[in-house]
């Protein structure tokens, strides 16, 4: 992945949309359009490969639209500029963590010891399961 072209071409190609946020901010909420809607074509992205842009298609499934874009919104501060900037690194997190790679899981055994620990507990607890049967008297 190249990081210097993903966060050009994220700044070059998304639209961001300005409108009426929710949330603190009293008179000024009203009157201000601060919340930040930054809407990006996946096609628009350089820097990821076929195998990257793969993934990132799969894990952000459910924040792309039917016209293959990705969309975040960022209302949460009383600056229009704060929440612009905030929208675009968590944009930038998100395609950088779902682009990369899972950590390979080298599968492990049990120890010897806690194999035989294992054994010794189910041991045990059968026995404490048979001692609570009825014994049936002898006639």
């Amino acid at each position: 992945m190249n990081q210097a072209l993903l966060h050009r071409s994220l700044h070059a190609a998304a639209e961001l949309t300005y409108s009426r946020s929710r949330g603190p901010g009293g008179q000024n909420v009203n009157k201000v359009n601060t919340k930040v809607s930054l809407r990006i074509l996946l096609k628009d992205l350089e820097g990821l490969s076929a195998g990257e842009m793969g993934r990132l298609r799969e894990i952000l499934a459910s924040r792309i639209t039917r016209d293959d874009a990705l969309v975040i919104s960022s209302e949460g501060e009383r600056s229009q500029k704060t929440n612009q900037d905030r929208a675009f690194s968590r944009l930038e997190t998100l395609i950088t963590a779902a682009a990369r790679l899972p950590r390979y899981r080298k599968p492990t055994k049990p120890s010897k010891q806690e194999r035989e620990q294992r054994l010794h507990t189910k041991r045990i607890q059968g026995m404490k399961k048979s001692a609570r049967r009825l014994v049936p008297e002898d006639f």
